[in-house]
C-alpha cells in the first residue's frame, strides 16, 4: 500500500532523463515531487552540487525523502553522506531498496543512471519509498551510526 510521500529529485548529465521520469511516476502515485537539481539539457555537471541540494532539503525536513541519480550512483551517495542527517544508500535491486530502508533507516537513495533500465528504477523506488524501517536492534545501530556524525565513537552493546 503506497503512502504519499514529499522526496526531492536530483541528477547530474548522467542521471537526468531517469530523474525526469521518476519524478512522473512519483507525482502520477499521488505524491510531492520537487525536481531540485538538473543540468540543462546537453550540458555536463557536476553530482556534489545536486548532491548537496538534495542532502540539505532532506537534511532540514523540506523533504522526506531524497533521490540522486549519476552514473554509478557512487559518487551521489559519497557526497550526500557528508551532511549531516543524510543516510544515503547506493541500491541496485528491489532487495538492496528494502534493506537500506528496513534495516538502515536510508532516507537518500542513489541510484545509476548507467547500470539500471528505467522500469527497474521505477520498481525500486517504489518498493524504496513503502519499506518502513524497522526499528528494534536495528535503530541501535542507526542511532551509533548518527553517534559517529556527531564525532562520537558509537556507544557499546550491553
Amino acid at each position: 500500500m503506497s503512502h504519499h510521500h514529499t522526496v526531492a529529485i536530483g541528477a547530474d548529465h548522467r542521471g537526468i532523463e531517469a530523474a525526469q521520469a521518476v519524478a512522473k511516476s512519483l507525482e502520477d502515485a499521488g505524491d510531492t515531487v520537487t525536481l531540485l537539481a538538473t543540468c540543462a539539457p546537453g550540458e555536463s555537471c557536476d553530482y556534489p552540487d545536486q548532491a548537496w541540494k538534495v542532502g540539505r532539503a532532506v537534511a532540514s525536513g523540506e523533504a522526506q525523502f531524497g533521490i540522486l541519480i549519476c552514473g554509478s550512483a557512487i559518487g551521489m551517495s559519497i557526497a550526500a553522506n557528508k551532511i549531516p542527517g543524510c543516510r544515503a544508500a547506493v541500491v541496485h535491486d528491489e532487495l538492496t531498496a528494502n534493506l537500506s530502508r528496513s534495516h538502515n533507516d536510508a532516507n537518500v537513495l542513489c541510484l545509476s543512471g548507467d547500470l539500471l533500465g528505467h522500469r527497474l528504477m521505477q520498481q525500486i523506488v517504489r518498493v524504496w519509498l513503502d519499506t518502513p524501517f524497522e526499528g528494534g536492534r536495528h535503530a541501535r545501530r542507526v542511532d551509533k551510526i548518527m553517534a559517529i556524525e556527531r564525532g562520537e565513537a558509537p556507544a557499546p552493546t550491553a
